[in-house]
């Protein structure tokens, strides 16, 4: 498999086709490109190596890929990583047949193995709060160390505040990180108070953006030698160069964050989209506005908040009623 994974050059004009309509017509993440152009060829090299012969993808029958299931179960592939791989092959097929070349799919109602339920991990109101409050925690800590050390080293305080407004801005408005490190300084409204996110896709979406965040924006951008304006980047990876923070280094930043608030350094950018939706429908927000604030294309994939709060409100009548 990790031939297909490092291989460079693509010798199949299907797959190429594949991928540059992912990244064209349909605006795919990277994230989705990698990985689906990943499965795509180590189906290749899995049919080249069994069949003695690349797939004909017209031709290619539904034993082929039970057989194809079978050689990742032998190799003791995840469930999720599974499931991952027949996605794309679902896509690919679509795309195929949209264009003509087929008329139905050989993955369809294939028996593939099950993915456990997992509820997603979030913050409590009062961590999100301490997370919030952490990059300028630690500018003041490193500050103050330097003082002590009588270091005539000067501390820029533009990255705190960036990651401070970052912060804000993921809780404000649920944003994905790739939604964050996209945004530019012509998406927000400051005066209605609305952010356009441009999210999976290609979709765009309008939503609120809190004036906490609002504000830390506005502080970072005067710590700035020049505010964002137009299609600039909102967040900077280096304060005096405009390129535009990247997911890596907000992940990288939060670990710092979290590990300084006392939280699991472990948790990802998203466990706040997570924090965000559940303190929503806690407070009372109904399913189907959490599902366009978060820009879900179907309402079942909002729902798994609706398990968190069901599972919240057992434990406090657990813990809480005589009866019980």
């Amino acid at each position: 498999m990790s031939q297909a994974a490092g291989e460079t050059e693509i010798k199949d004009e299907w797959i190429c086709h594949f991928l540059q309509h992912l990244a064209t017509d349909k605006g795919a993440s990277i994230y989705t490109q990698r990985n689906y152009r990943q499965a795509l060829l180590e189906f290749w090299h899995w049919h080249q190596t069994d069949r003695k012969q690349p797939p004909d993808w017209k031709t290619v029958q539904r034993d082929d890929f039970r057989s194809y299931l079978r050689y990742l179960s032998r190799n003791k592939l995840s469930r999720a990583a599974t499931q991952l791989r027949f996605s794309a092959f679902r896509t690919f097929y679509k795309f195929l047949i949209r264009r003509g070349e087929l008329t139905n799919t050989p993955v369809k109602n294939l028996s593939l193995p099950k993915i456990p339920k997992r509820l997603p991990q979030f913050l409590t109101a009062a961590q999100m709060l301490a997370l919030l409050d952490a990059p300028l925690r630690e500018f003041a800590a490193k500050k103050k160390a330097l003082a002590e050390n009588k270091s005539k080293v000067e501390l820029e305080i533009a990255p705190y505040l960036r990651d401070m407004a970052i912060l804000e801005t993921i809780y404000s408005c649920g944003l994905r990180v790739s939604e964050l490190c996209g945004m530019l300084a012509s998406d927000i409204d400051f005066q209605e108070q609305i952010l356009r996110v441009r999210g999976k896709g290609k979709k765009e979406r309008l939503v609120p953006i809190g004036e906490p965040a609002l504000v830390a924006i506005e502080n970072y951008w005067k710590a700035l030698l020049e505010t964002p304006v137009d299609d600039s980047p909102v967040f900077y990876a280096v304060p005096d160069k405009k390129r535009a923070m990247y997911p890596r280094l907000v992940q990288l930043h939060l670990k710092t964050y979290l590990a300084a608030a006392g939280l699991d350094p472990k948790l990802t950018p998203h466990k706040l989209r997570h924090s965000y939706a559940t303190h929503l429908l806690d407070a009372g927000a109904d399913l189907r506005s959490v599902q366009e604030l978060l820009g879900h294309a179907h309402l079942v994939t909002t729902q798994i908040y609706t398990h968190l709060s069901a599972e919240r409100l057992k434990r406090a009548y657990n813990d809480a009623h005589p009866r019980a």
